[in-house]
C-alpha cells in the first residue's frame, strides 16, 4: 500500500475503541514466532514453533480471510472493529500478512538453516549430493514417487483441474515443437500429501534432507516427453474453509450428509492465497489470478533459498533421532486435592471431597480411569458425555464401547462441527452408535463446546451422580500440551445442574435456572455483565472490588464495554488473554485500570477462569467458554462455580501465577501491540510453565488477588 493510504488506515484503526479481531490474531501469531526466536531454545524447539505459526496461518487464511471473502464475493457490508469497510480492511490485512510472511522466511533462512547445519542437519538440493546419493534419490523417484504423480493439462479441450487445498503443486508451462507461443499450455502436478516432505540421506556425521519438491523438479521432464518446457513454477494454494452449518434448512433429516457436503466444499472452496516460488511464469500467474478472481496482494512470494509450507518441518521435529533434543516435560504431580491418586478408589474419594485437576501438571489419567472404571463397574447404571475432540486412538471411545457391551446406558453428544475434527468425530460416533450407545450428532444450530461427564451409580441403597466438568477436551494427547482445568465432584447442586443441562442437550427442556452453572447461549453474557457491573457498583461505593479473568480470546463488544465501564468506576481489571484481544487497555478516559497479558510458551494456555471479588463474597468460575460472540450466541457452553475453599484458592493461584510470569508473558499496549515482559532488576525469573510442578497447599491457601 502507498504510505499515505497506510497512514490514513492506521489513523482510523487507532481511533477505534476496539481492536480488530483479525489484526489481533496476527499479533498472536507474532508472539508464537517470537518463541521460535528465543535464544534459550535449541533449533528443534525453534522449528516446532515455526511450524506452529505456519499451521496457524493456514487456518487463519482458510477461516478468517475466507470469511472476509464471503462478504467481498457477495457484496455484503461488513465494518470491522478497526472501523474499516471490507475492501480497505482486506488491503490492511494482506499488508500485515505479507510483513509476517517475510519475517517467517527471513527467520528460517537466517537463523534456522545455519543452526540446523551446526547440528549436522542439512537441507539441500540434488546438486549437493554425491553421484551415489543422486542415484539413490533417482531410484526413490522412479519407484515411490513417479507412479503417484498425475500431470493434469488445461487447454481448450479439458476443464481446469481442481487443485487441492494446501498441497504443493508444480505449474508447468509447455509448448509442442513448432507451435506458436500463444499455443502454450498449462499443466499441474500435485504432490500427494502421503509422500514424506523430505527424503533423508544419512552420512557419517550428518543427515541430509532433500525437499520432495526438489526430487520431483529434478525429474519432472519425465512427465512431459517430446514437448518443450517453458517454465516450472512451484506453488501452494489456500482455499476458503469458512462455512456455517446453521445455513442448512433441513438439519434434522440430513445432518451428517450436510457435514460431509461441507467438508467437500472445503476442498474446493474459493482460493484466498497463493504461495509461490520466485521466478514463476507471469503468464501462468495472470491466468490463475483471473480464474480465481484474486489480486497480487493475495500472492506470497517465497525465495528459492527458503521453503514453501513450513508445516512440513514437523517431519524434522518428529524424527526419532532428535526426540531427545526437545525439552522433556517434568512428570505430572499429584493434584493438591487428590494426593492419594492411583491408590484410593476414585468413587470413594469423590463421595468425600471434590478434586480439581490442572493439566498438564496433573495427569488426565484420573479422568480416563474414572470412565474406564465406570465402564466395568457393575453398580454404574449410566454414562453421559459431551465430546468435542478425541485422541486418534482414544481410551474414552474404548471405555464407552465397553460400557455399552456391559449393558450400561451410554449417551454421547459428538460435536461433528468441531472444526477440522469433523471426519474423526463422525467415525468415532458411528462406532458407538453401532454398539448400542445413544448418540447425538450435535445440535443443529449450535456447536456443543461444553465439556461434561455424568456417571450414575448405585451406592448401597442410594443413587449417586459423579460429575466431571472441564475447560479442555477428553483427549489424552493434547492434555499433555494444553493447560486446562477439570473438576470432579459428587456435589448435588452441580450434579442437578449438569443433569438438567444434559436434558437440554439431548431432549427438549428449558430449565428456569441453574444454581452453580452459567450456560450459553441463554444466560452467560448477561450473567457475566451483571457480575462486572456489581464490581463497578462496589468500587463507586468505596468497597473492595476486582476482576481477574483468564481466557483464550476476548472479542465480544458488550463484555468489552462493560469492562471499560468498570475501569472508569475504579475497578482493577486484570486479564490474561492468550490470543485474540479486541479490548484496548490503558487508554486514557476509557481503560486506565485494565491490564492485559498474553502467555505463550511451552504449553498452550487453554483454561478459562473467571474471578469476581464481590466485596469478599467471591465468585470463582471455570469452564469451556471464552468471551466471544460465538461462545455466547452460537455455542452450548458452561462455566461452573467452584466453592470448595482449597479448590477456589487453586484457581485464584493459577491467576496469580499467570500474572507473576516474566518468562512467557507479553504485555498488551494501548495500540494493540505487545511487549515481552521482563524480570525487573534482581527479580528472579518466574516461569509459570514450570512453577505449577512445585506447588503445595500452604502456598496456595495464602493467595490473595485483591489486597
Amino acid at each position: 500500500m502507498k504510505p499515505a493510504i497506510v497512514e490514513k488506515y492506521d489513523s482510523i484503526i487507532q481511533q477505534s475503541d476496539l481492536v480488530s479481531r483479525d489484526l489481533s490474531w496476527l499479533k498472536f501469531n507474532e508472539r508464537v514466532l517470537d518463541q521460535s526466536k528465543k535464544i534459550h531454545r535449541n533449533v528443534f524447539e525453534k522449528l516446532k514453533f515455526l511450524a506452529i505459526t505456519a499451521s496457524n496461518l493456514d487456518e487463519f487464511f482458510m477461516i478468517r480471510v475466507g470469511s472476509l471473502y464471503n462478504y467481498l464475493d457477495y457484496d455484503k457490508e461488513r465494518v470491522d472493529y478497526s472501523g474499516l469497510r471490507e475492501e480497505p480492511f482486506k488491503m490492511k490485512l494482506m499488508d500485515e500478512s505479507h510483513k509476517f510472511h517475510v519475517e517467517q522466511h527471513e527467520h528460517f533462512s537466517q537463523t534456522i538453516m545455519p543452526e540446523l547445519q551446526s547440528q549436522g542437519v542439512l537441507l539441500c538440493n540434488i546438486s549437493k549430493l554425491t553421484d551415489k546419493e543422486q542415484e539413490k534419490v533417482h531410484d526413490y523417484f522412479v519407484k515411490a514417487i513417479y507412479p503417484m504423480l498425475t500431470p493434469m493439462v488445461y487447454d481448450g479441450y479439458r476443464t481446469f483441474p481442481i487443485l487441492m487445498n494446501k498441497l504443493l503443486v508444480f505449474g508447468v508451462v509447455t509448448t509442442s515443437p513448432g507451435d506458436r507461443q500463444d499455443m502454450r499450455k498449462m499443466s499441474f502436478v500435485q504432490i500427494p500429501a502421503n509422500i514424506p516432505r523430505f527424503f533423508e540421506i544419512e552420512r557419517e556425521d550428518s543427515l541430509l534432507l532433500i525437499p520432495i519438491e526438489e526430487v520431483i523438479r529434478e525429474n519432472i521432464v519425465s512427465l512431459f516427453r517430446n514437448v518443450q518446457i517453458e517454465g516450472i513454477s512451484l506453488f501452494r494454494i489456500t482455499r476458503n474453509g469458512d462455512f456455517t452449518l446453521e445455513e442448512s434448512e433441513d438439519m434434522d433429516a440430513n445432518f451428517l450428509e450436510e457435514v460431509k457436503r461441507k467438508l467437500m466444499e472445503r476442498k474446493s472452496g474459493r482460493v484466498v492465497r497463493i504461495e509461490i516460488e520466485e521466478g514463476y511464469s507471469k503468464w501462468m500467474m495472470n491466468s490463475l489470478l483471473e480464474r480465481w478472481n484474486l489480486k497480487m496482494d493475495s500472492v506470497f512470494l517465497v525465495k528459492r533459498a527458503s521453503l514453501i509450507d513450513f508445516t512440513g518441518l514437523w517431519q524434522i521435529v518428529g524424527n526419532k533421532k532428535f526426540r531427545e533434543r526437545l525439552p522433556q516435560t517434568p512428570d505430572p504431580v499429584k493434584p493438591l486435592s487428590y494426593q492419594d491418586e492411583g491408590i484410593a478408589d476414585i468413587f470413594d474419594v469423590l463421595k468425600e471431597k471434590d478434586i480439581l485437576l490442572h493439566h498438564p501438571y496433573n495427569n488426565i489419567d484420573s479422568i480416563l480411569d474414572l470412565v474406564e472404571k465406570a465402564s466395568e463397574d457393575p453398580d454404574v447404571m449410566a454414562i453421559k458425555m459431551t465430546i468435542y475432540r478425541l485422541a486418534k486412538d482414544s481410551r474414552i471411545t474404548k471405555a464407552l464401547l465397553k460400557a455399552a457391551e456391559n449393558g450400561k446406558h451410554v449417551s454421547v453428544l459428538f460435536e461433528v462441527k468441531a472444526r477440522f475434527d469433523e471426519e474423526n468425530n463422525i467415525r468415532e460416533a458411528k462406532k458407538l452408535q453401532k454398539a448400542g450407545c445413544f448418540v447425538i450428532y450435535g445440535i443443529s444450530h449450535l456447536k456443543t463446546h461444553t465439556k461434561l461427564l455424568l456417571i450414575v451409580r448405585r451406592d448401597g441403597g442410594e443413587i449417586s451422580r459423579y460429575v466431571h466438568l472441564g475447560s479442555g477436551n477428553y483427549n489424552e494427547d493434547t492434555a499433555r500440551l494444553y493447560t486446562d482445568i477439570g473438576l470432579m465432584t459428587t456435589n448435588e447442586v452441580l450434579a442437578n445442574d449438569v443433569s438438567e443441562f444434559f436434558n437440554v442437550i439431548t431432549g427438549h427442556s428449558m430449565p428456569s435456572q441453574y444454581k452453580n452453572l452459567i450456560t450459553a447461549p441463554r444466560d452467560m453474557r448477561n450473567q457475566l455483565i451483571e457480575y462486572i457491573e456489581k464490581e463497578a457498583e462496589n468500587a463507586r461505593n468505596g468497597l473492595p472490588s476486582g476482576i481477574f479473568i483468564k481466557v483464550n480470546s476476548l472479542e465480544d463488544s458488550e463484555i468489552i464495554y462493560a469492562l471499560y465501564r468498570a475501569s472508569q468506576s475504579g475497578v482493577t481489571v486484570k486479564l490474561i488473554v492468550r490470543g485474540i484481544c479486541c479490548l484496548r487497555p490503558g487508554r486514557v478516559g476509557l481503560s486506565e485500570n485494565i491490564e492485559v497479558l498474553s502467555i505463550v510458551g511451552d504449553f498452550l494456555e487453554h483454561s478459562r477462569i473467571y474471578y469476581f471479588h464481590n466485596n469478599g463474597d467471591t465468585r470463582t468460575y471455570a469452564g469451556s467458554a471464552d468471551m466471544m460472540v460465538r461462545s455466547f450466541d452460537k455455542r452450548l457452553e458452561a462455566l461452573f462455580k467452584v466453592e470448595s475453599p482449597l479448590l477456589e484458592k487453586q484457581l485464584m493461584n493459577i491467576l496469580s501465577y499467570n500474572l507473576k510470569d516474566n518468562v512467557n508473558s507479553y504485555v498488551m499496549q494501548e495500540d494493540g501491540s505487545y511487549v515481552a515482559k521482563q524480570a525487573v532488576g534482581d527479580e528472579p525469573q518466574f516461569n509459570v510453565h514450570r512453577e505449577f510442578f512445585d506447588l503445595d497447599a500452604g502456598k496456595v491457601m495464602q493467595v490473595q488477588l485483591v489486597q
